[in-house]
């Protein structure tokens, strides 16, 4: 059986995204011939705006991904915080950085799924899946929603919960809060359902 490989490519500035990210990763690795690896997109903001925004150093066992690479995957989950309600400039720009593979519509066919992180119930929360499913379409890049596939837990109000139908997601409030047990529960969740689905494609393709 061929290896499905999956590409979790995501920006996070204060580590909330990363966190997600892991999780996504291991419930995406969780399905049987299924490789799921994680990518970060370039910074664009320089070391001493960092520094004045005391964010921690990037995580040193994620390498940096070339917009050219999304070639070599058999599927996605694009991963941003949200700013002013919609995805980080970095995140944007290296979707910008993708007009070869647009022009040529390499990624046409290949499914995606989106994941979050917002500071507030105002922030973003479906704004920000919104504006990065824009990018996808415009690439052929098949959006897979995670629907209410997640179960009772979709529709609990006990606490604050993160995401929504169109993807997983997490609170930082002031960057304190770190993504909750559901949350997280979630994230495995998302990784595992995109998994299968692009491992069905894949399998059905006309390629192979």
């Amino acid at each position: 059986m061929p290896i499905t490989k999956v590409y979790i490519v995501y920006y996070t500035t204060y580590g909330h995204v990363d966190i997600m990210a892991r999780e996504i990763q291991k419930g995406a690795n969780s399905v049987d011939d299924v490789e799921a690896t994680i990518w970060r997109v370039p910074e664009t903001l320089p070391d001493r705006v960092l520094e004045k925004m005391k964010a921690p150093p990037k995580a040193d066992d994620v390498p940096e991904i070339r917009p050219q690479q999304l070639v070599d995957a058999d599927g996605f989950l694009f991963g941003t915080p949200s700013r002013f309600g919609m995805m980080a400039a970095q995140m944007k720009a290296f979707f910008d950085a993708t007009s070869d593979l647009w022009s040529t519509q390499a990624l046409a066919g290949k499914p995606a799924g989106v994941f979050w992180s917002t500071g507030f119930h105002g922030g973003g929360q479906e704004l920000t899946a919104l504006t990065t499913i824009a990018q996808l379409a415009h690439h052929g890049i098949l959006f897979v929603p995670l629907g209410y596939a997640f179960g009772s837990a979709m529709f609990q109000t006990n606490e604050v919960k993160g995401g929504s139908s169109y993807g997983a997601g997490t609170y930082a409030a002031d960057g304190s809060r770190k993504p909750t047990e559901i949350e997280l529960q979630q994230a495995f969740y998302q990784g595992k359902y995109v998994a299968e689905i692009t491992k069905k494609l894949k399998d059905h393709s006309p390629e192979e």
